[in-house]
């Protein structure tokens, strides 16, 4: 990874790992994705290389991300799915040739076309966003309880009551906000 730009953060499902790609949406937010070479290098940790990406590839993965979050919120929420997210991330699921395939493992893996392209790695980021979406997967979609992040995240705890996207940074923060204003209130004692 390159050192000037923010680390990703790699969660257990694919879409939602994917509009972690902005995050502190509610805050001030950090693009992890800001170059086309950037989305390069986040498509290859997450099983998909692709050789290359062009600016237009970047905005359309850029809009796929945004209209997973919209529609992952919605969900998340019991709201009706943004009929705009709904056709971009349709449309990007059709557009792909991607293939799933079964590793000696017993796991599943994508190939890409010969000619992979971002368009191929952005049809199964989107099947993968339908499949959480449509509640097709064992999970519960959330919202982060962080108020400056608010990302959708698919909790798969076995309570399905988890708060926070990731516990390493929004679980933290909040629980070191939580234990400065106890301090503050409290400035006696030491727990």
């Amino acid at each position: 990874m390159r050192a000037e730009f923010p680390d990703f953060r790699l969660g257990n499902v694919l879409a939602t790992s994917f509009t972690g790609t902005l995050s502190e949406r509610r805050g001030n937010p950090v693009e992890r994705i800001p170059t086309p070479q950037r989305l390069v290098d986040w498509l290859a940790v997450s099983g998909l290389a692709v050789d290359s990406c062009t600016a237009a590839q970047l905005d359309l993965a850029r809009e796929l991300r945004e209209s997973i979050h919209a529609a992952a919120a919605a969900a998340a929420i019991g709201d009706a799915l943004p009929a705009s997210a709904v056709q971009v991330i349709n449309d990007c699921s059709a557009q792909g040739r991607a293939a799933a395939i079964l590793t000696r493992e017993g796991k599943r893996r994508w190939r890409l076309s010969s000619a992979s392209c971002v368009e191929d790695a952005l049809s199964v980021i989107a099947a993968d966003a339908i499949s959480i979406i449509a509640g097709e997967r064992d999970g519960k979609l959330a919202l982060c309880a962080s108020p400056t992040c608010q990302a959708a995240f698919f909790d798969t705890s076995q309570s399905r009551t988890r708060k926070w996207c990731d516990m390493n940074t929004c679980g933290n923060r909040q629980k070191k906000a939580r234990f400065n204003a106890n301090q503050r209130k409290n400035p006696g004692s030491v727990k």
